[in-house]
């Protein structure tokens, strides 16, 4: 396949809507529309009581307050993965990591949007607390494994990013979270 042509359609803070005319092999012509995303990062913490830090916001596109790990958005192409997860765990929990562990990395929606995430592992945690986001109104909750396990189950946490980020942290961990 071949990319005739390419509008912009949208351009707001984290991401661009395109629109791509593409070159089919057989010579049809079609249009597809794509999101141009940031990197971004997800992070599981974990406390001295082996405890998972998640955060509880309000997500307008869901329109629901969501059960998630810190998360966000690379600031730009100079700002490296980890240095961004460090920065996301200060702004949303008020701690940094004392080891943070690459777990993954990939695609979130590669059929419509390059959005690619980093997740790591955040231990041995420290307060440095950094100014939340203006739009972000976070409440932090210690869960235990067991709980995070519950919360999965139950469809309490409907958050994609978290649930893998809980089962990467329990997998990566020798004798679980």
């Amino acid at each position: 396949m071949e990319q005739k042509d390419q509008k912009l359609m949208y351009r707001c803070k984290i991401f661009d809507v395109w629109e791509d005319e593409i070159l089919l092999p057989g010579g049809k012509a079609i249009t597809q529309a794509r999101i141009d995303h940031k990197p971004t990062v997800a992070v599981v913490a974990i406390n001295d009581n082996r405890e998972l830090i998640l955060i509880k916001q309000y997500r307008n596109a869901v329109k629901k307050t969501l059960w998630e790990i810190p998360a966000g958005t690379v600031d730009s192409l100079q700002e490296a993965p980890a240095v961004c997860a460090q920065r996301e765990l200060a702004e949303e929990t008020g701690f940094k990591a004392g080891k943070l562990t690459p777990l993954y990395e990939g695609y979130l929606l590669p059929g419509y949007c390059n959005e690619y995430m980093y997740f790591f592992l955040a231990e041995d945690l420290f307060p440095e607390p950094l100014p939340p986001d203006e739009d972000e109104f976070i409440e932090l909750q210690p869960v235990s494994k067991t709980q995070a396990n519950h919360l999965l189950q139950n469809g309490d946490i409907i958050d994609i990013k978290t649930a893998l980020g809980i089962i990467l942290a329990d997998r990566h961990i020798k004798d679980g979270i």
